[in-house]
C-alpha cells in the first residue's frame, strides 16, 4: 500500500514538471526587437544663404518674430483660441491622457466594493445536500434545503507583472499620449503657416487692386485723349474702340481680383473660427521686404524641431512597447485575489462578529498550452506595425529634409528672379512714358502705347506675384524647419 502511494506520488509530481518543462517550452522568447536608426542626414542644405553650422535655425524662432505685422499677429493669436482642428488636437491629447491613466491602473490592485444575496438548494443525494439534511445551521435547527446567502464586504484582485506586459502598455499609452502632444504642435505649425500664407495672399491681391486702378485711370485718361483726337481728325474709330476694349478688360480683371478677396478673407475666418467678416490688413505689400539673412541652420536640428518627426519616434517607441507586451503573453500570468467581508444566511447575523466573518484568498498561473494562435497574431500585428511606424519614422525625416531643401533652393531662385522682375519694371515704365508722349505729339500710334500699358501692366502684376512667392517660400522654410509651434 505504501509503495503504491509513492508510486502515485512519484507519478503526480512526475506529470507536475512535465506540464511546467512544457509550459517553459512554449514560452521561449521570440524575435528580437529592431532598434530604429534615425537616416543619416546631409549635413547642410547645399545653398549659399543658409547660416553657419552652429546657427540657429529659422525653425526654432518663434512665429513672433518671423510675422511682426500686427494684424497678422492678432489674427494668429485668435486662430490659436479658436480654430477647430487645434480644439479637436487638444481633446485627442485628452483622450491619449485618459489611456495612460487607464495603463496606470492595471498595475495596481483593483479593489471593488460587494453587496451580494443567493439563494441556493443543493441535491439531497449530494454530500452537501446530504451533511445539510443533519446539520443543525442554528442551535435546534437544520439547515433549510433553500439557503440564503448574504455578503457585504470588498473583494480585491491583482495581476503580478512578472514579464513586464503591464508595464510596456503603459510605455505605449504614455508615448502614444505625446505623440498626441506633437500633433498638436504640428497642428499648430500648420496653422501658423496658413494663416500667413492667407494673409500675405491678400496682401498681395490688395496690391494688385491698387495697381489696377492705376493703370485704369491711366487708360480713363487714354481713351479721352483719343476721343477728342478722332474729333479733330487725327485718330478713327478704331482706336476708340480699342482703348475702351483695353478699359473694360482691365475692370473686369479688377472685379475678379475683388472676388478672390472675399475668398481669402473667408479662408482666414475659417481657420480663426469666424464667420465671413472683412479682415483688417496693413498696405504696402511690395515695401515689406524679408529678412537679410534667413538661417537654416542644420539638417538634424530638424530631428529635435519638426513636430512629425518627434511625433514618429514616439510612434515607434509606443510600437516597441506593444511588441514587448505581446511577447509577454507567451508566459504565465499570475493573478492574486481575495475577498473579505461578513457572510450569513439571515442578514440580520452579518453584524454577528466573529461569526460572520469571512475571507478568502486565490492565487493562480496561467499559461497557454493549445491554441495559441490567437497570441501568435497579436505578435505578428505588433511586430508588422513595429516596421510601419519604423518605415514611416525614416519617411517623415526623409520628407522633411526634401521640403527645406526645396524651400531654401525656392527662395534663393526667387530672389534673384525679383531682383530681375524689379529692373523690368523700371524698364517698362520708362517706354509707357515715352510712348504716352509720343502718342500725344503724333510719333507714336495708339497700338504702341497699348502695347507698353499692357506690358507695363502685366510686369508690375509678376512683380507682385513674386513678392508673394518669395513670402510663400519663407513661410514654405519655416514651416519645413518645424517653425510655428513655439
Amino acid at each position: 500500500m505504501n509503495i503504491s502511494m509513492k508510486h502515485k506520488t512519484f507519478d503526480f509530481k512526475f506529470l507536475m514538471i512535465a506540464i511546467v518543462i512544457s509550459t517553459v517550452a512554449g514560452c521561449k522568447p521570440v524575435q528580437v526587437l529592431r532598434e530604429e536608426k534615425p537616416m543619416a542626414l546631409p549635413q547642410n542644405f547645399d545653398a549659399k544663404i543658409a547660416a553657419a553650422p552652429d546657427s540657429a535655425s529659422l525653425g526654432m524662432m518663434n512665429w513672433r518674430a518671423i510675422f511682426t505685422d500686427p494684424n497678422l499677429q492678432a489674427l494668429i493669436d485668435t486662430a490659436l483660441v479658436a480654430n477647430f482642428d487645434l480644439k479637436i488636437a487638444v481633446q485627442r491629447i485628452q483622450q491619449m491622457q485618459a489611456g495612460v491613466l487607464a495603463a496606470e491602473a492595471t498595475l495596481r490592485p483593483s479593489v471593488e466594493a460587494v453587496g451580494a444575496t443567493s439563494l441556493r438548494k443543493f441535491g439531497l443525494y449530494t454530500m452537501d445536500g446530504a451533511g445539510n439534511a443533519t446539520t443543525d445551521i442554528t442551535a435546534g435547527k437544520l439547515v433549510p434545503v433553500h439557503l440564503p446567502d448574504f455578503f457585504i464586504g470588498a473583494q480585491a484582485s491583482w495581476e503580478i507583472d512578472l514579464w513586464g506586459k503591464l508595464k510596456n502598455q503603459k510605455r505605449s499609452a504614455m508615448a502614444r499620449f505625446m505623440a498626441s502632444l506633437e500633433g498638436k504642435n504640428l497642428v499648430q505649425t500648420n496653422l501658423v503657416a496658413r494663416i500667413a500664407e492667407a494673409y500675405l495672399n491678400l496682401q498681395s491681391k490688395d496690391e494688385q487692386v491698387l495697381i489696377l486702378d492705376e493703370y485704369i485711370a491711366l487708360q480713363q485718361n487714354a481713351l479721352d485723349l483719343v476721343r477728342i483726337q478722332k474729333e479733330a481728325g487725327a485718330a478713327n474709330e478704331l482706336a476708340v474702340k480699342q482703348f475702351e476694349n483695353q478699359l473694360l478688360d482691365l475692370r473686369g480683371i479688377r472685379l475678379d481680383l475683388k472676388q478672390q478677396i472675399i475668398e481669402n478673407e473667408s479662408i482666414i475666418n475659417f481657420l480663426t473660427g469666424r464667420f465671413p467678416q472683412p479682415v483688417a490688413r496693413s498696405p504696402l505689400f511690395l515695401n515689406r521686404n524679408l529678412p537679410a539673412v534667413v538661417a537654416t541652420g542644420v539638417p538634424p536640428q530638424m530631428l529635435e524641431n519638426r513636430p512629425d518627426i518627434r511625433a514618429a519616434a514616439l510612434e515607434v517607441e509606443a510600437s516597441k512597447a506593444d511588441l514587448n507586451a505581446a511577447r509577454a503573453l507567451f508566459y504565465p500570468a499570475l493573478n492574486l485575489g481575495t475577498m473579505l467581508g461578513t457572510q450569513a444566511f439571515r442578514p440580520d447575523f452579518l453584524v454577528t462578529k466573529p461569526a460572520s466573518f469571512a475571507y478568502n484568498l486565490t492565487g493562480g498561473m496561467m499559461a497557454p498550452l493549445v491554441n495559441r494562435r490567437a497570441i501568435r497574431a497579436e505578435f505578428n500585428r505588433a511586430d508588422a506595425y513595429q516596421l510601419e511606424a519604423l518605415s514611416t519614422y525614416q519617411q517623415t525625416i526623409l520628407n522633411a529634409f526634401t521640403e527645406a531643401y526645396n524651400q531654401v533652393a525656392f527662395l534663393k531662385n526667387i530672389e534673384q528672379q525679383f531682383t530681375l522682375k524689379t529692373e523690368q519694371v523700371t524698364t517698362i515704365e520708362n517706354a509707357v512714358r515715352i510712348s504716352s508722349e509720343l502718342f500725344r505729339s503724333g510719333r507714336a500710334n495708339y497700338l504702341e502705347v497699348l502695347t507698353a500699358q499692357q506690358n507695363a501692366l502685366d510686369t508690375r502684376l509678376e512683380l507682385v506675384a513674386l513678392r508673394l512667392r518669395q513670402w510663400a517660400a519663407l513661410v514654405g522654410l519655416y514651416r519645413a524647419l518645424g517653425g510655428g509651434w513655439r
